[in-house]
């Protein structure tokens, strides 16, 4: 007898084949049969007129410190993507998470980078990447997760958050956990390279680092140096790491920031194009937005983050220095190379001015009128300019301070170059947001895939439905070596999607975040039914990958 049976259902299976009707029965956590026949189960589904998908991979979150929590927070604050079919997630991207780390000082100023991704606190129990996922075994979860290993710790563990380039004893200890974390079970490496420590790092670091996740069979992914003025630089860069070590590289949330750098991307793409054709095993993720989030202090030139924000905010708190922050802010246009003195990857307010930098989320209760503002507004309810009223904010807040930035691939409202990436070969999909239960998080926390489904599919006709589930499933777990996921067929683990692909729907928006989307029947985890019309079935169905 079978656990579950599927019947009548409309199945796309992942690989971009046509949908086919069939039966699917799953026993314990693996799909045991598709077909017609006859068959009993404990339960049994009718799924006329459903379509029945492998369950959404999300290459890109950043749930590293929402994994550790207990499996029933887990569940509210990732109930926007259960609700929108996503099974499985790879954190540790950007080159910003939690593990590995070596030692207390790199604890201690990873706690305060992340502090903006932490629902609330938690007991870092681990120091490597495998008393992390063990962490993550032990505590249960809301979704599968697997990850990568962020450069961000290794490098604070190596060298703090230092410019310039590591001692050849601080490149050996990065060599040692980047060599370890892979033997744990990590998918690869990323790097941050707008983020302090990354933006530090010179391109043979990287390299080095790089080599060690190819002899290992794992990949490179980055959120490159810039996406407005180095924007093509960054990309040679990005492709560079994969011919010089062979690394399969992987380009976070390919994007262009500011209006005047929107026609680099069809040159972006010619370049990865142009390097696939010769060899370079690369490929990339995209969110179907054009806005984007992260952290505030990613508006400040990299050397007044040396320290993190710690030293930021002692800057801030100088008139001085604070007045050179301002000419740089203001003025001052990044150029190639930008790890050196004096450099700086991607200037997000010279790229898209104040109107289009919104606050997402402040930690004090008094200043929570201002989330949901523009810094230009927050300049006019502070009788300030942009500038002043940020940097104050950032110092009273002591850096806890999140962001939305538009203009990032469009207009506001515009589609035209998200489906440039949509329709690209290369293009996966991804979230990139997380709600951490504060502020307003980006819609796509809620609405990424469904999104997908409505506007690129449905509406556009972009791509066929077979081509948009093969972008999140097969695809994304071919990219990452995801073995056993992201296709439906005998033997496969039971992630599935059962779907009703008319009503199949984005609901968030940025002035209401936090609406699920619509037209997901039932999600189910190895085996275990997660989330059934829009009620909690399994808070724990999840489960740690491993490389």
């Amino acid at each position: 007898m079978f656990d579950l049976l599927i019947k009548n259902a409309n199945i796309i299976d992942g690989t971009g084949q046509p949908a086919y009707r069939a039966n699917l029965a799953i026993l314990g956590d693996r799909i045991a049969a598709i077909g017609e026949f006859p068959a009993r189960a404990r339960r049994i589904i009718d799924a006329s007129g459903l379509t029945l998908t492998p369950g959404i991979i999300d290459p890109h979150s950043h749930a590293d410190l929402i994994a550790p929590l207990p499996p029933s927070r887990q569940y509210e604050l990732l109930r926007g993507k259960l609700a929108q079919g996503v099974t499985s997630a790879i954190i540790g991207n950007c080159g910003l998470g939690c593990a590995p780390i070596q030692n207390k000082n790199a604890e201690t100023v990873l706690r305060a980078i992340n502090a903006w991704m932490t629902p609330e606190p938690v007991d870092w129990r681990w120091r490597s990447t495998d008393d992390y996922m063990r962490r993550l075994e032990d505590n249960g979860l809301s979704l599968n997760i697997g990850t990568l290993i962020p450069h961000g710790p290794v490098r604070i563990s190596a060298m703090g958050l230092g410019k310039g380039s590591p001692s050849a004893s601080q490149q050996q200890q990065m060599r040692r956990m980047v060599e370890r974390g892979m033997r744990d079970g990590a998918f690869g490496l990323s790097t941050g390279l707008i983020y302090p420590p990354g933006m530090y790092s010179a391109p043979d670091e990287l390299h080095d680092l790089a080599g060690i996740v190819a002899a290992h069979g794992g990949i490179y992914t980055s959120h490159i140096r810039g996406s407005s003025e180095t924007l093509l630089q960054a990309v040679d860069e990005l492709l560079e790491v994969g011919r010089a070590t062979g690394v399969r590289v992987h380009h976070s949330h390919n994007e262009a920031v500011g209006r005047a750098h929107w026609a680099k991307i069809y040159r972006v793409l010619e370049r990865e194009e142009t390097a696939l054709r010769e060899g370079v095993r690369v490929s990339f993720d995209m969110f179907p937005y054009t806005a984007a989030a992260t952290m505030m202090i990613a508006i400040y030139p990299p050397w007044s983050l040396e320290g993190g924000v710690d030293g930021l905010i002692e800057r801030l708190s100088d008139p001085v220095v604070r007045r050179r922050i301002r000419r740089d802010v203001e003025g001052k246009r990044p150029a190639w190379p930008p790890w050196r003195e004096g450099g700086w990857p991607h200037n997000l307010v010279g790229a898209t001015g104040w109107d289009s930098i919104v606050i997402g989320y402040v930690a004090s209760r008094k200043n929570k009128r201002y989330e949901n503002r523009s810094l230009a507004e927050l300049g006019g309810l502070t009788g300030k300019d942009p500038f002043e009223a940020i940097s104050d904010l950032i110092v009273e807040e002591r850096g806890q301070v999140s962001m939305l930035i538009y203009e990032v691939s469009g207009e506001r409202d515009g589609r035209e170059m998200l489906a440039k990436f949509a329709r690209h070969p290369l293009s996966a999909f991804c979230t990139d947001a997380e709600d951490y239960g504060r502020g307003s998080p980006h819609p796509a926390a809620y609405g990424a895939f469904a999104r997908i489904f409505a506007r690129f599919v449905r509406e556009d006709g972009v791509l066929t439905i077979e081509e948009a589930v093969r972008k999140m499933t097969s695809y994304t777990a071919t990219i990452f070596g995801i073995k056993d996921r992201g296709a439906i067929r005998p033997g496969a683990f039971a992630d599935l999607v059962l779907l009703d692909p008319r009503l199949a729907q984005d609901r968030a928006d940025f002035q209401r975040p936090r609406r699920e989307a619509t037209g997901i029947k039932l999600v189910v985890i190895n085996g275990r039914i997660a989330f059934e019309r829009g009620e909690v079935k399994d808070v724990a169905a999840g489960r740690v990958l491993r490389r």
